[in-house]
């Protein structure tokens, strides 16, 4: 991730508290809260090792089809009616058969043909993600901490993201914003940029930044829980939120958690979307942050829009 290369895995861990101990670890979540992390002895500045990638081959079947995944919008959309939530992101999860040993060859092809900022690749026992994330869940300097959610997604031939994107984002600022509340000093929040326009491969996004000063009490593991799951691919409010989600959704595994690195009083923690995951299978999420004033076939298309760039390079119909 960001040029680093982890090798010489020397430990496995389950228990957050585990990363307090000042070592190099990479950290893979879950969107329902398990943890993993693997402690890396070597960290060498590095491109990544170049591997083959055979494309699969076969379509896609989607948790949702589209009537289903309709259905579900509309279903939010009167939760939202009575008043029980805001915002929920709505997700999806693409799974195809797959041969391959690992995702080296995919994610080299990831690097060449869709670079992302948080674009990361993770390979220990049990678990092996490529991702292609565009958001930061978390990082931390010190004493600074900082998320970068995104609410808006649009194509690179459109113009002006609409008030329903920066109505969405505002949310998840709140949101986040209170979430950084429990780990912040009093007074140190604060958002430095709001909804900014971020081109990446294939799409444009809104992004905004909240900030503030950790409290220097805090455990990691007391980190993550006040943070987990990400505001962005969860809802406002978020208690409410993931109850709408578990209702209607299985279960999304890493995708949707976050995934990068803890290294003493520095971190990068991406939130894991655009990643691909093997598990009985090829993985891939997509989803859509759904309001009162969503159109179903719209947030089924941007579903789409979402993955079809990846899905075209990992191989497939989609």
């Amino acid at each position: 991730m960001g040029g680093r290369l982890a090798t010489d895995c020397v430990a496995i861990s389950r228990d957050a508290s585990d990363l307090d101990d000042g070592g190099f670890w990479a950290v893979s979540t879950d969107f329902e809260g398990g943890f993993i992390a693997a402690k890396f002895a070597t960290v060498v500045e590095s491109d990544f090792p170049h591997s083959e990638w055979t494309q699969v081959q076969g379509t896609w079947q989607s948790s949702f089809s589209q009537s289903e995944y309709c259905a579900y919008v509309e279903s939010i959309r009167a939760s939202i009616a009575q008043g029980w939530v805001y915002q929920v992101n709505a997700c999806r999860v693409l799974s195809i058969q797959d041969s391959s040993n690992d995702l080296r060859g995919l994610f080299s092809q990831i690097l060449l043909h869709n670079p992302a900022p948080w674009a990361s690749y993770l390979e220990i026992p049990g678990v092996n993600i490529a991702s292609a994330s565009p958001e930061l869940f978390f990082s931390r300097k010190g004493s600074l901490v900082k998320t970068s959610p995104i609410k808006g997604t649009q194509r690179l031939d459109e113009t002006g993201f609409g008030n329903k994107d920066k109505a969405e984002n505002v949310m998840i600022v709140d949101l986040m914003r209170n979430d950084f509340g429990r780990i912040c000093e009093s007074g140190t929040v604060e958002v430095p940029r709001l909804l900014a326009n971020e081109e990446h491969p294939g799409l444009r996004h809104l992004v905004s930044d909240i900030q503030g000063q950790l409290r220097s009490e805090l455990s990691w593991k007391e980190i993550l829980e006040a943070l987990s799951p990400p505001g962005s691919i969860s809802g406002a409010p978020k208690s409410s939120a993931l109850s709408v989600i578990a209702d209607h959704e299985s279960t999304r595994g890493p995708y949707c958690g976050a995934l990068g690195w803890v290294h003493g009083q520095e971190a990068e923690l991406s939130v894991a979307i655009r990643i691909f995951w093997k598990n009985d299978g090829l993985h891939f999420g997509t989803g859509a942050g759904i309001t009162w004033n969503s159109d179903a076939e719209q947030e089924w298309e941007e579903t789409q829009l979402k993955a079809r760039k990846l899905i075209s390079i990992a191989g497939g119909e989609l």
